[in-house]
């Protein structure tokens, strides 16, 4: 469900169809501006502050959604 979440998130604010959830979001067209409107949407729709830090150390779906899952789990 996270992953699915993270996905469309992407997948909106990168204007793209189709991606792995696997590929870095830099590779993808992603900079700063970009990962601070996904901040805000991770937030806004899963209730979850990721720290910006984490977003561009974690560049890939998989990796977002595995330290969000993560997270949960720990509190």
């Amino acid at each position: 469900m996270i992953t699915s979440k993270i996905h469309a998130i992407w997948s909106r604010e990168l204007n793209l169809a189709e991606f792995a959830d696997t590929d870095d979001f830099f590779s993808l067209g992603g900079h700063s501006l970009i990962m601070t409107r996904i901040q805000r949407e991770i937030l806004s729709e899963l209730g979850i502050e990721v720290p910006m830090d984490q977003l561009f150390r974690k560049s890939t779906v998989a990796e977002i959604s595995e330290h969000i899952e993560s997270t949960l789990s720990a509190a």
